[in-house]
């Protein structure tokens, strides 16, 4: 086969061309054939396989972790359980607004009962926070080394949380008890309405 056969050939007469020009022929049309499909069917259809490679991935990725969380759901669930019954336990430390009084009292009555002098008790004012408010209270107290430590201890002692801050130990000019003088703390479970009280004022704040 050569150039003047394709050059001479007639598209009608296809049957009768030389055996080269209709093989010739035959391969371009299955080119075309095929160049058409891959440009109206395969390119989308290898678009959609791509696609859902990806997709499957995700879901794999999606379906290990699920199952991993799903094989440590009792142990999350007995965490959750341990973590509300902690909670709870220190919630129980928390007096409400009612038994405050109370609390300071036996605040007082663990300095009295120590031997020491109060010279200064005096509550501040509160400050709340999300579900609990603190309560300072300045105190100045005169005793003894030994007494002044057992009221710290006992403080620590108590059903309530009770903290120290700003603890400040001096003797006195005449050589007599020591002075300290410190900010115990305080802290309250707010109830239902100063909780919504203290969302809403954060709320606010951040707007």
């Amino acid at each position: 086969m050569n150039w003047s056969d394709l050059k001479n050939l007639d598209l009608k007469d296809i049957v009768s061309a030389p055996a080269p020009v209709r093989v010739v022929l035959i391969a371009l049309l299955c080119i075309g054939i095929v160049a058409l499909g891959w440009y109206l069917v395969w390119s989308d259809g290898f678009s959609q396989i791509e696609t859902a490679k990806q997709e499957e991935a995700t879901l794999r990725e999606s379906f290990t972790r699920k199952k991993v969380q799903a094989f440590h759901y009792d142990t999350y669930k007995r965490r959750l359980v341990e973590i509300e019954q902690s909670l709870a336990s220190l919630l129980r430390q928390l007096p409400n607004r009612s038994e405050m009084d109370a609390l300071l009292t036996d605040i007082n009555q663990v300095g009295v009962t120590k031997g020491l002098e109060f010279e200064l008790f005096r509550p501040g004012a509160e400050t709340p926070a999300e579900f609990y408010a603190t309560l300072p209270v300045n105190i100045r107290v005169l005793g003894s080394y030994a007494d002044i430590g057992g009221f710290v201890n006992d403080l620590a002692q108590l059903p309530r949380i009770v903290t120290l801050h700003d603890i400040s130990l001096m003797p006195t000019k005449d050589g007599g008890p020591l002075t300290m003088e410190a900010r115990v703390q305080t802290y309250r479970y707010l109830d239902e309405n100063e909780m919504a009280a203290q969302r809403q004022k954060q709320k606010d704040g951040k707007k």
